[in-house]
């Protein structure tokens, strides 16, 4: 049944003389709202989907919707990734030091395995 409602759909529109837009109705000023450090919509964070909707009238407050522990924990795997991938960073840093560390100590061991100067040559580099 779906089937043939969506072909008589299309094939309305199709023979429709005005145009129909499949972009997204969101998309609009995604791309300010980028330039000025806010989400891509207005319905990913902030007091509207963080906060809840209602309190009780002695002033408790509501049990957190599915939606907003949804977010929590998605926060919360998000916020462990990051510091484990920044553990990382810092480890491949210091292997990265040590490895320079060594290889300057391994320059400086075959610069002393060098056969030194003597007599005049060594008085010239003195003086």
């Amino acid at each position: 049944m779906a089937a043939p409602m969506r072909t008589l759909c299309s094939s309305v529109l199709r023979l429709s003389s005005r145009q129909f837009s499949t972009t997204w109705g969101v998309q609009a000023g995604e791309k300010w709202r980028k330039e000025h450090g806010l989400a891509r919509s207005g319905t990913e964070y902030g007091p509207l989907t963080d906060l809840p909707d209602w309190s009780f009238a002695d002033g408790r407050p509501a049990p957190p919707l599915k939606g907003q522990l949804r977010r929590k924990q998605e926060r919360e795997v998000l916020a462990r990734r990051i510091v484990m991938l920044s553990s990382e960073v810092d480890k491949g840093m210091e292997a990265w030091s040590e490895k320079l560390e060594a290889a300057k100590r391994l320059e400086e061991h075959k610069k002393s395995l060098l056969l030194k100067a003597k007599g005049k040559l060594l008085m010239k580099k003195k003086i």
